[in-house]
């Protein structure tokens, strides 16, 4: 049996679905909170179990007769090493076989670097899974193409500017929709215990690039501005975004502009044996441009 967490979200939900292209819907679980947000994935004959990664006994009882896990970090970040320590405990009471895990990519395995707010807990957790005696395959996502709409906003091509304080940095984007065939492809095959890897795009694309392919796109001239820390988090602000939606996207383009997220891969393509999703198709269909 495989089981999928974080069912009910982008990421779980995509796994799940790109599973059932592979192995057999009974051959499948999702945990989930709450069982009517995966109503659509039980109505395809895959198992839909309770759990919750702050309740440790309904992790136990979820992960019996479990043989390979896949295993979405937590979003609760302030929680989530305690979420991830009940997890993978869990996982060797219940005996999993395998441990498949998300974490990031990233340039540096400093838990105090300038993007701490997420190392931290993601490489104690790679630390933790090392140590227990469990099979383990940790994916080192980069950063989604589907994030860069949080960084553009939906105006971005009327405003003319990407607007984002993230310098000249680079980032190997790649799809949330390849990296979860990706996952999948690792849980429906074998050979996969005890290794790491890298799932992020070919290319080292920055902002620049970002509003050069919207320029290309949209026949408008779109423009990239990399303004200091202090008056972004001002005009955010401005706008009404909430304080800890700004002190992410500041602690993301504090990464991109250090070089954090710059780790250009060919190990997701190979993978999947097909050219990955591509940064100007991806925005050509966000902006159906």
């Amino acid at each position: 049996m495989i089981l999928v967490t974080g069912a009910s979200g982008n990421l779980g939900r995509a796994v799940a679905n790109e599973l059932l292209n592979r192995v057999e819907a009974s051959e499948i679980a999702v945990l989930t909170r709450d069982k009517a947000k995966v109503a659509d994935l039980e109505e395809k004959g895959i198992k839909v179990v309770q759990g919750d990664y702050d309740n440790y006994d309904s992790l136990v009882a979820a992960f019996k007769g479990v043989d390979k896990l896949y295993f979405v970090s937590g979003s609760d970040i302030a929680n989530r090493m305690k979420q991830h320590e009940n997890v993978v405990n869990a996982a060797k009471e219940a005996g999993v076989g395998l441990v498949v895990y998300t974490s990031f990519q990233r340039a540096t395995d400093k838990k105090d670097s300038i993007i701490g707010f997420v190392a931290e807990s993601h490489i104690g957790t790679e630390e933790l899974l090392k140590a227990s005696g469990l099979n383990y395959t940790i994916l080192k996502h980069a950063l989604y193409l589907e994030v860069l709409p949080l960084f553009l906003g939906e105006n971005v091509v009327s405003s003319g500017t990407v607007y984002l304080p993230a310098k000249d940095g680079k980032v190997s984007f790649a799809s949330r929709a390849d990296m979860a065939e990706g996952g999948a492809a690792i849980l429906a095959s074998d050979g996969h215990e005890n290794k790491e890897y890298e799932f992020g795009g070919q290319l080292s694309l920055g902002m620049e690039d970002v509003a050069k392919v919207l320029t290309e796109l949209s026949g408008k001239e779109i423009s990239y501005v990399s303004p200091e820390i202090e008056e972004y988090k001002q005009a955010l602000a401005g706008f009404g975004v909430p304080q800890g939606a700004i002190d992410v996207t500041v602690g993301f383009s504090q990464g991109i502009a250090a070089g954090e997220f710059d780790g250009p891969t060919n190990e997701l393509k190979d993978l999947l044996g097909r050219e990955l999703v591509s940064l100007p198709t991806f925005l050509k269909a966000t902006y159906s441009l």
